[in-house]
């Protein structure tokens, strides 16, 4: 527990006034801080937002406990919509449902955009000094100071000196670049032969849901996939994740009539829904999925990393902004642990969250190969029907891998660890003989038993 009566004195400077960066401003004014937030954007809340044409978020355990400790959870719950589980979309329009955890648990869809607007009010309102148009063109990490040009109508250049430097800054971080200038300093980057491209789904004219609005509706087929996500609007925001180049790939897909075929024999259900199909997929770009790993994550005593800027992921387990979130509480208790001490603050920081986010990191990878080829086929969804028995049963004894990472605040690198030990079981579980036909009548104290052996 945070205990935000408990103050301190210094000057902070945020780099990004994206999610993770707004909520690391809030916590630090709260805590006492003088905290300058800077953006090279203009103010996001003075855009009208159109949701169903912006990234959506799925908030789930570990993001909620971020802003519960802050008290704004009630006011971000008013804008998002629970999913249940998954919905999968068979070639033949075909429905089958998969929970995504226990009876009440769900994960929460929210607009990126409404959420960082939200955000940004409650910084402003908590005492945070926000400036935006501010492209930053150097990091002096030994001294604290970050310089700026500010791109109003005549450029000028500005300087802020702070005790600490949080770059929050994304995954192309200048806070980081000025990082990977040091000595012995390590720094990877893996694109995705894979981008994806934002489509709509809108409300039907008498402004109901087109599809089911609980779930999160995914299309499997193997080399892609499509995705839908509610908004409070009762629009969907769809997701196409395809290839660059290949048979079937953007490069390939770009005149009326080939854009039409390929949705009509891969997504023929949704075709119907998304009357603006062409016109979207002409129009909105094709971005690309990247993984970026660096350590370390702090320099001097006087900058530090947090969210996309040190561990960017793809978002096939709905974690990135949950993981920059918890990114942002850990980090902040660990303030108060340490009275504020910037050097052991930072290296405990980085000790406990580097293991951790490179294992959401790993599952997140692995997560797409199960949504993309998995989810559709019938030996995959026994052996989730298996778990979910197994987790009734024994609710504290084994916990699927997903639950783990979603509904509980369990470290990353236990649950992959644990996850690993119950996918041996489940390999072994799934090759008996008759399994389809036998599999309410296996030995689950048996197997709940091998699993605490190999704890």
């Amino acid at each position: 527990m945070i205990d935000f009566s408990k103050k301190y004195k210094g000057d902070i400077t945020v780099l990004g006034a994206g999610l993770v960066g707004t909520l690391m401003a809030i916590y630090m004014a709260r805590k006492g801080f003088n905290v300058n937030l800077y953006e090279q954007r203009g103010d996001i809340r003075k855009l009208k937002l159109k949701e169903g044409r912006s990234i959506n978020l799925a908030v789930s355990n570990r993001g909620w406990k971020a802003m519960e400790a802050l008290g704004i959870a009630d006011i971000v719950r008013e804008h998002v919509v629970p999913m249940h589980g998954r919905m999968m979309h068979s070639k033949e329009g075909q429905l089958s449902f998969q929970p995504y955890g226990k009876e009440g648990q769900s994960i929460f869809s929210v607009s990126r955009g409404r959420l960082n607007q939200l955000l940004l009010d409650i910084a402003d309102k908590s005492g945070v000094k926000l400036n935006f148009g501010h492209k930053c063109t150097f990091v002096d990490l030994k001294h604290g100071i970050t310089y700026f040009t500010v791109t109003a109508e005549e450029l000028s250049e500005v300087q802020a000196d702070s005790d600490l430097i949080i770059g929050a800054d994304g995954a192309f971080s200048a806070v980081r670049k000025a990082m990977q200038r040091t000595d012995r300093y390590n720094f990877s980057q893996f694109y995705l032969d894979w981008g994806y491209k934002e489509l709509t789904i809108p409300a039907k004219a008498d402004g109901s849901w087109a599809l089911e609005p609980h779930a999160l509706h995914i299309w499997p087929r193997r080399e892609f996939m499509l995705i839908a996500l509610p908004n409070a609007n009762k629009t969907f925001t769809c997701t196409l994740f395809l290839p660059f180049e290949g048979r079937q790939s953007f490069e390939t897909m770009e005149s009326e009539e080939e854009i039409t075929t390929f949705f009509k024999e891969q997504f023929p259900d949704a075709v119907p829904l998304m009357p603006d199909l062409v016109h979207e997929f002409q129009e909105n770009p094709a971005a690309s999925l990247v993984t970026i790993n660096c350590y370390p994550w702090t320099r001097h005593h006087r900058a530090m990393l947090v969210g996309d800027a040190c561990h960017a992921m793809v978002p096939f387990y709905g974690q990135g902004m949950n993981a920059g979130f918890e990114d942002v509480r850990i980090f902040t208790e660990l303030l108060d642990q340490h009275n504020a001490n910037w050097e052991s603050v930072l290296k405990a920081y980085e000790e406990v969250r580097k293991p951790d986010n490179d294992a959401i990191s790993e599952l997140a990878m692995a997560n797409f190969i199960e949504m993309r080829d998995l989810v559709a086929d019938p030996k995959f969804l026994l052996r989730k029907k298996i778990e979910a028995r197994l987790h009734e049963l024994y609710p504290d004894r084994w916990i699927p891998l997903y639950s783990m990472v979603t509904f509980s605040d369990m470290r990353y690198s236990e649950a992959q660890e644990k996850g690993l030990k119950q996918a041996e079981i489940m390999e072994k579980v799934m090759q008996q003989p008759d399994i389809e036909e036998n599999w309410q009548s296996l030995n689950f104290e048996g197997i709940v038993e091998q699993l605490e052996k190999e704890q």
